[in-house]
């Protein structure tokens, strides 16, 4: 069996120097900071609405099944991009190939915001690690890149 030991490299024709990972230009801790807290309000009213005025379980549910298909569907399309990822020009990037992460991989990464959420560590993680990843970013393979660098195709 064998094993490809090179590192990723920015995608042909873009600029891999001066970033903050081996392989290219990350996005830092702050900008996905905001990303997240921006992406959390969008989750939250609707959550805030449906549980005032129907019941706090269902709120939960509903916000349950909308964090999976907002994240699935937004990180795993084209432009890698949620409304918070977009508001601060950054997006989720395949670190392997390049491009988007796709849809399966996207759910796989809303799992693994689970153990990242545990003391916040998994989602600290990204401020010492190489490439500038979370827990979920590993669990999917995939880099979060400040879009300029790495526009979509």
């Amino acid at each position: 069996m064998s094993y490809d030991t090179q590192q990723p490299t920015a995608p042909q024709g873009q600029h891999s120097g001066g970033g903050d990972g081996p392989s290219g230009p990350r996005a830092g801790f702050w900008p996905r900071f905001a990303a997240a807290f921006i992406d959390g309000l969008v989750l939250a009213i609707p959550y805030i609405i449906i549980a005032v005025a129907v019941d706090p379980a269902v709120g939960y549910l509903v916000y349950l099944v909308g964090s999976i298909v907002y994240y699935t569907m937004l990180e795993g399309g084209p432009k890698g991009q949620t409304l918070g990822k977009n508001s601060m020009n950054i997006r989720v990037y395949d670190l392997k190939q390049g491009g988007s992460i796709g849809y399966g991989r996207a759910f796989i990464r809303w799992i693994g915001r689970i153990p990242s959420g545990i003391l916040l560590l998994g989602y600290l993680w990204s401020i010492w690690d190489k490439e500038n990843q979370t827990w979920h970013d590993k669990f999917a393979g995939s880099v979060v890149v400040p879009e300029s660098a790495y526009p979509v195709d």
